[in-house]
């Protein structure tokens, strides 16, 4: 029998954690046990929103010390460490490995009309044809022209680049890797190669050296030396936290959706070929890299940071109770786009989601649960959008969804999606992209053979909630009222 003891690091935008993973080969059992958790968020620094990296990374040996000594104590020693986080953000390097300027985050304001820049320069059409990847403001592609013509000193002194995953890599292990799903997140991979697209580096001028090649994930990239002496390998799992929530999905075919719900909600289809065509750029599909070969064929949606934006200005912290109120109000009474730029990170959500319903003649949501109902019916009523776009882009209708990661656990969310969409909803994993994080390391290690072998064990292992769809009445008027809105 085999065991392994491997330690997932998952970091969001919100928080992170190290957990600890226990899998024994002959009874296909796998535990998850929380290690260390703590507080993440984007802090003001010289007027930009930046990630504490520094604070971020002490964490993440914190936690690692903790489980190490845990193990210890019981004579058994660490196997693996992975690391996965949110996408786009990235780290520049001096030719010594020293850390150049601020981890900027991507809701920071400074790729405020660098996109329409950059389209007006390069057109649309070519960067989709190069990149298959949704336009969204924040890209990495829109983050590196605003460097290039904000902060031209920095670029000068630049000897790499690494996505936030690889730069924790490399401070554990001293050694650079560049995973290819987080790398794709970042519209300058080219979708045909695989790799570093010249023609968007010639037009950003920065040289291709920076970069490295893009490797897939399940590569050893170096050890971390635990306190009580153990060279632990550090894997390179698909480090984009929408990647590894994926390889945790419990598809049960091709025709499946998924929806990685937090705080974006990510809704896809998993294929072995991206759609790059006109109608994919028309509804600004994004085709990103997963696992064994596959593209995740998905949208983002602004997702449940409206809510928790919500819960933090008026300090709100019994969310559940919040949904219970929600629940009871009336619903559908006004309808926002949750994708509508306004949200993305504005002095107030409260104000921004009440001017969106006044400008558009609805009725303006007073309280705290009139606004969470405003923010979940229109997020249920943009998932039937997107599962219908995508449904049109591939010929063939998607006939069950299946929800993971933290925001499975919203069942009025989940049923309303259900209803809305009218096809049955599966929620669960919540711990998606723990999962997916430590598939990765298993099937690198050999312990399991591949996608669909991990997929079965966390079927079994994990215990998932079903939502059928019921009639909802007016179904089409609030459908009218919602494409009026959103588009």
């Amino acid at each position: 029998m085999t065991i392994r003891n491997l330690a997932a690091i998952d970091l969001g935008a919100s928080s992170g954690r190290v957990m600890l993973a226990n899998w024994q080969s002959d009874a296909q059992t796998l535990t998850l046990t929380q290690i260390h958790r703590f507080t993440n968020g984007f802090t003001p620094v010289a007027g930009q929103d930046c990630w504490d990296l520094d604070q971020l990374e002490q964490e993440i040996v914190t936690g690692l010390v903790k489980l190490d000594n845990q193990l210890d104590n019981h004579g058994v020693r660490l196997d693996g460490i992975g690391i996965d986080t949110w996408g786009v953000d990235y780290v520049l390097l001096d030719p010594q490995g020293k850390r150049l300027g601020n981890a900027v985050s991507y809701r920071d304001h400074r790729t405020e009309g660098v996109m329409a820049r950059v389209t007006a320069a390069l057109s649309r059409q070519m960067l989709y044809r190069h990149t298959g990847i949704q336009f969204l403001p924040f890209n990495t592609l829109f983050q590196l022209k605003a460097l290039c013509e904000q902060q031209p000193d920095i670029v000068e002194k630049t000897a790499h680049f690494l996505m936030i995953p690889d730069y924790f890599t490399y401070r554990l292990t001293g050694k650079m890797n560049r995973e290819y799903t987080n790398a794709s997140t970042t519209q300058m991979l080219n979708l045909a190669t695989g790799d570093w697209d010249q023609r968007l580096l010639d037009y950003l001028g920065i040289p291709r050296r920076w970069f490295g090649t893009p490797r897939l994930p399940g590569n050893t990239v170096g050890q971390w030396t635990s306190p009580t002496g153990c060279s632990v390998p550090v894997i390179a799992v698909a480090s984009h936290d929408t990647a590894s929530a994926v390889v945790a999905a419990p598809l049960k075919d091709r025709h499946s959706a998924y929806l990685s719900s937090g705080t974006w909600s990510l809704i896809g289809f998993e294929s072995d070929k991206p759609y790059n065509n006109d109608a994919a750029l028309a509804a600004n599909i994004t085709n990103e890299g997963g696992v064994s070969g596959t593209f995740r064929v998905l949208k983002n949606i602004m997702g449940l940071w409206l809510l928790q934006r919500i819960c933090l200005e008026l300090s709100i912290a019994d969310l559940p109770a919040l949904i219970a109120r929600a629940a009871a109000c009336p619903p559908f009474a006004s309808l926002i786009n949750p994708n509508d730029p306004r949200f993305l990170n504005p002095p107030s959500m409260a104000q921004a989601i009440r001017d969106a319903c006044q400008e558009t003649g609805q009725p303006v949501p007073q309280d705290d649960a009139a606004l969470a109902r405003v923010i979940l019916d229109s997020l249920a009523l943009c998932y039937r959008q997107v599962l219908q776009e995508l449904s049109a882009l591939r010929g063939a209708e998607l006939d069950h969804l299946y929800i993971v990661g933290g925001g499975c656990q919203n069942q009025l969310l989940n049923q309303l999606c259900a209803d809305i969409c009218q096809i049955p909803v599966t929620a669960g994993p919540v711990e998606a992209t723990t999962l997916g994080n430590v598939g990765c390391q298993l099937m690198t290690l050999g312990d399991v053979a591949d996608l669909a072998g991990w997929r079965q064990i966390v079927a079994r292992s994990f215990t998932a909630c079903q939502f059928l769809p019921q009639p909802l009445p007016g179904l089409d008027d609030i459908w009218q009222r919602f494409q009026h809105i959103s588009h």
